[in-house]
């Protein structure tokens, strides 16, 4: 009877903890996190990118079956073009003024 007891609190002690730990969306975040963010993801290398997608198939079906079927743009995105005078060339709507 006591090892039941024991048993039942363990189980729930584990419950518990798995839920304020969220490990199973911690890991679907970090590969979204990946996948958003190429830089890491495309220098770790192949097995790293097959660990990668592999997990966010697993932790968030739905959204890789929406990116797999998502066709790749063609046009690149454009590079925003840095102002090296941004201050002096600011409007008060920048600046948090009324246009």
């Amino acid at each position: 009877m006591g090892g039941v007891v024991v048993t039942a609190a363990a189980a729930l002690a584990a419950g518990y903890l798995l839920g304020r730990l969220r490990p199973w969306q911690r890991l679907g975040d970090w590969a979204a996190d990946q996948i958003r963010h190429a830089g890491a993801w495309a220098r770790g290398g192949a097995a790293r990118q097959a660990v990668v997608v592999l997990v966010h198939a697993v932790t968030a079906p739905r959204i890789s079956w929406h990116i797999m079927r998502t066709p790749a743009t063609d046009t690149p995105v454009p590079v925003p073009v840095r102002d090296p005078d941004w201050v002096a060339n600011r409007t008060r709507t920048d600046q948090g003024g009324t246009p």
